[in-house]
């Protein structure tokens, strides 16, 4: 009785849905499951449930049983549509694998290499012979490193039931004659496995041998020799070997290096080359390459797999000539017991896989299995994700002709302290990549009987190339791609220069094709090099390069870029060209070097942003507003939603219009903790008190209670506790007239008594700004003279600040030399002496001079000498707010607070103010600080203010 059904046919070359009248079904079982484009799992699967009602075989009759035709049948309730299809490149890799799957002799009937198979039968066996192997000529050797000693491993006790299995398998090797007893000082232990089909199977350790033995130096067969001896072939078969272990035999004295011993106390010793060694692949390789050197040239091998090719020649046809090749390789096999894997192997096709491409008589095109890999692979999220698509990436880019350009801007990301920022130049450059490996073109082999041709080009950013012959049909084939990107010294070549680089640069590339009395073209768009190597007027860099080119026996002809489109496509593409085009209205400035800094810490806040949900909610809320949104905050976050903002991944936060933005720091208190390390324990930092701590760190960073966190974090610190001087009661101090702008007047004076430094420094010298409160701190021996505090000013204050109306000094004797007073007189500063012994009139530098000590006692110990550090401890006191100006010395005297490695990647406009923002205060400065400093000196007779314990409430601070 005839049935209708639904199937999918495979034809080969695309896949449609038909209806199709079923006459007979299989009869035997054994062909349902060899069937090419079965799953076996599935099909057992499905049939068991029922799902599947009939599967049957379609076989055209002047096909070959390898392009067999599957169809699988479908239920009534799985209608398959006309219009259903696949893509081929996957399908084909599918059917390709499911292939090798089922290989089996019933499959190969219509094969046109069957009977030289079936006549060859014993050397595709199910499992190796269990005898001992014949002396092929190359046996296993284990070559100990100088002064190694016995290798011996302690042997564990095993369970009954592996101990057993142990030694019934030693049984079994001893009847094979592949091991014998053994009194070997050397020993290694034995353990099982067990099998995903049940039981449990032997193996030795062989780790202190392996550890101890030389590394075997063998050749690896090079992939591109192997693929180049293949040209003009057009039918090819593959045989994958069975391993080499107990195929091949030990050099005798070896033999006891190779002893086992066995949980029952048994100690054996191998004959043939067991599993686990070092070097046995390689052993294997060296013996697979030696036997089959005869037939070396149309049957190359590497490792454990044998590639033949054939073509027509002296009037037989392919098939003729592939089936003598063929048997001639089977001979050798069969002579020197070598087995090859029936399921795995590939006999007269077209094409067959070859160490990651496909190889066949139209050429050479990547595996549709790592095309696939590049394809799906998801977007990097980090350097190491980057690395690895790149590493694939690279192993195909032959076959891509712009790969170079292509990953100009994946590859900045690679480089050390690069910050990761994926853009849309990056999206770009991830997707192109990916789309031309699917449209990679199927290149040609190389034909070592055709003249070669060479085309390059170079761009501003990269250089390209390509190798090209002219096939039998006249048509131009290229043979490989390759292409690099300029090094940064390269960019700077000129534009002759780096044509020049392209074309040396490709005949590097391709030297094995083009190396040799046979002349070959090479293609440029650059006119001028046409006569570049016979030119008399020769760089530095071209005489270099010219006994390069004298190796060669080319000449190069001109091809516009029009016409050369292949290597104008390698090195340049729009897109990713990282150079402007000059032009009229453009001023070029050429940068030497540029470093840019990075730091971490941002990358760490925006992966803190996920793990902390009201974050979240937030950055959700900013992303899309909504009422529904809002709702879902807390009520903290939602009356000061207008007050967030987001940029670059961070979230802002601002008190009013106009107040810089600070990062919002998620509920990290690993992260909090790193950045109040940064603003107190750090050398810049400075162990300042409570009050500037927090008025420094509050004015780049925000969190909630931040003032608390503060103040704990303060309180707590060791060095703080221990370092810092007391607060004691002191005389009402007699404030100087307040100057009305930076630098007009300062006060002077020395701090000594410190241990001799390195250059015999044992003061410093202090000056300080007495309308910004900027402190300056020069490190000055005990001796110093009054001359010498003349140079020290001038270098240190003349220089960067100019002439001063005033300065504030004490009654020591280095002041009252006439030398002194004569150089201040020149400069039109005015001496003011100080109240008869009553120093801290001039109050501001005793201040300054007690958080000077205080510093240095808090880092001192952590330096060879306390000079070395006077820059951080300057810095320190000039970023902390004063109390005198509410504001950093710092800001007073530039109106811009300086950047600190926090704030290296931050683009938020923290750690400096603009020029347009700071025109925009500076009519306002001047007189807020003064009305600052006189309000701080009308309140100075009845307080003594200590610089780290200003009370000021809570409630002003937490802005």
């Amino acid at each position: 009785m005839t049935e209708t059904l639904n199937v999918i046919v495979n034809n080969g070359s695309s896949v449609g849905a038909y209806t199709l009248d079923l006459i007979a079904p299989p009869k035997l079982t054994s062909e349902i499951t060899q069937l090419p484009t079965l799953e076996h799992k599935r099909f057992l699967r499905d049939l068991r449930s029922g799902k599947v009602k009939q599967i049957c075989v379609l076989v055209s009759d002047d096909e070959c049983v390898t392009d067999i035709r599957s169809a699988t049948v479908f239920t009534e309730n799985e209608r398959v549509l006309s219009s259903s299809s696949m893509d081929e490149s996957v399908l084909d890799e599918k059917t390709r694998i499911e292939r090798y799957d089922s290989q089996s002799w019933e499959s190969l009937k219509k094969n046109p290499l069957y009977e030289d198979l079936v006549e060859f039968k014993d050397v595709f066996p199910e499992t190796v012979p269990c005898e001992l192997p014949k002396d092929k000529g190359i046996r296993h050797e284990v070559e100990l490193k100088p002064g190694s000693k016995y290798c011996v491993m302690k042997q564990w006790p095993l369970p009954r039931e592996q101990v057993l299995a142990i030694d019934k398998f030693f049984a079994d090797r001893l009847a094979a004659g592949h091991v014998r007893e053994s009194t070997s000082p050397h020993s290694s232990t034995t353990f099982c496995v067990r099998k995903a089909t049940g039981g449990v199977a032997d193996s030795a350790r062989f780790n202190k041998l392996n550890a101890a033995t030389a590394p075997a130096q063998t050749l690896i067969p090079r992939k591109d020799v192997i693929i180049d001896g293949m040209s003009k072939s057009t039918i090819f078969s593959s045989m994958d070997l069975m391993d080499g272990f107990y195929q091949i035999l030990m050099r005798e004295r070896d033999i006891p290096y190779t002893a086992v011993s066995t949980p029952s106390g048994m100690l054996w010793e191998w004959l043939v080359m067991p599993q686990g060694l070092s070097n046995a692949p390689a052993t294997f390789n060296r013996c697979v390459s030696h036997l089959l050197r005869p037939v070396r040239e149309f049957a190359p091998s590497y490792f454990d797999d044998v590639f033949i090719h054939s073509r027509a020649m002296d009037g037989k046809s392919d098939v003729e000539v592939h089936r003598y090749h063929v048997r001639q390789v089977l001979t050798i096999m069969r002579k020197h017991q070598l087995y090859a894997n029936l399921k795995k192997c590939i006999f007269a096709a077209s094409e067959i896989p070859l160490l990651g491409c496909i190889v066949g008589k139209n050429g050479v095109r990547p595996d549709p299995e790592k095309i696939k890999a590049i394809t799906d692979w998801p977007v990097p999220v980090d350097v190491k994700g980057l690395r690895k698509f790149l590493g694939l990436a690279a192993y195909l880019h032959k076959y891509s002709r712009n790969y170079a350009e292509m990953t100009v801007h994946l590859s900045r990301l690679l480089k050390k302290n690069e910050r990761w920022l994926w853009n849309a130049e990056c999206q770009r450059s991830f997707e192109g990549i990916k789309q031309s490996l699917i449209q990679s073109p199927v290149l040609a082999i190389a034909d070592q009987d055709r003249p070669f041709h060479v085309v390059c080009d170079a761009s501003d950013f990269a250089i390209g190339c390509a190798l090209t012959q002219y096939d039998l049909e006249g048509v131009e084939r290229v043979v490989c791609y390759q292409s690099r990107q300029l090094q940064p010294a390269e960019r700077n070549y000129p534009v002759h220069d780096k044509e020049l680089l392209a074309m040396k640069y490709a005949l590097a590339k391709f030297r094995v094709y083009l190396l040799g009395d046979r002349p070959f073209v090479v293609y440029t768009d650059h006119a001028s090099l046409r006569t570049a190597v016979n030119s008399p007027h020769l760089s530095q860099r071209m005489a270099r390069w010219l006994s390069f080119f004298a190796e060669y026996n080319f000449t190069v002809e001109y091809k516009p870029g029009r016409l050369n489109v292949v290597a104008d496509a390698l090195s340049r593409r729009p897109d990713f060209e990282t150079v402007a085009k000059p032009n009229s209205e453009t001023v070029t400035v050429a940068v030497m070097t540029s470093s840019v800094p990075s730091t971490t810490l941002y990358d760490d806040v925006r992966r803190a942003y996920a793990q902390d949900g009201e974050i979240v909610k937030l950055l959700t809320h900013l992303s899309q507003p909504s009422q529904e949104s809002l709702k879902r905050l807390s009520p903290a976050y939602r009356s000061a939603s207008d007050r967030y903002t987001t940029r670059n991944g961070l979230l802002y936060y601002t008190t009013v219009s106009g107040d810089t933005p600070r990062v919002v720091i998620p509920d990290d208190t690993d992260l909090r903790l790193r950045i109040m390390f940064e603003y107190h324990d750090a050398p810049i930092g400075g162990h300042r008190g409570r009050e500037k701590t927090y008025l420094t760190v509050s004015r780049d960073f925000y969190w909630p209670r931040q003032y608390q966190f503060v103040r704990k974090y303060v309180r707590a610190c060791e060095v703080c506790q221990r370092v810092k001087s007391r607060p004691s009661l002191r005389a009402p101090l007699q404030p100087l007239p307040v100057p009305v702008e930076c630098w007009e007047s300062i006060s002077m004076d020395f701090v000594f008594g410190l241990p001799k430094d390195a250059r015999g420094n044992t003061g410093i010298l202090v000056f300080v700004d007495r309308f910004s409160k900027m402190v300056h701190l020069v490190a000055v021996p005990e001796t110093i003279t009054a001359s010498g505090c003349a140079c020290v000013f001038i270098d240190t204050i003349f220089r960067l600040h100019g002439l001063l109306r005033e300065l504030v000094s004490d009654r020591d004797p280095r002041f009252t030399a006439d030398f002194w007073r004569s150089v201040f007189k020149s400069l039109g500063a005015r001496l003011k002496m100080s109240t008869s012994d009553h120093p801290e009139s001039d109050g501001q530098t005793e201040r300054a001079n007690r958080a000077l000590e205080d510093i240095l006692r808090g880092y001192v110990h952590s330096f060879k000498s306390w000079s070395e550090f006077l820059p951080m401890v300057e810095f320190a006191i000039n970023n902390s707010v004063h109390a005198s100006t509410a504001h950093t010395p710092f800001y007073v005297n530039g109106l811009r607070h300086p950047r600190v490695p926090t704030l290296l990647e931050c683009n938020s406009g923290l750690g400096g103010g603009g020029t347009r923002a700071s025109k925009n205060r500076i009519g306002s400065r001047s007189s807020r600080a003064d009305e600052e400093v006189i309000a701080f000196d009308a309140d100075i007779d009845n307080i003594d203010i200590e610089e780290d314990d200003a009370s000021e409430s809570a409630e002003a601070l937490t802005h």
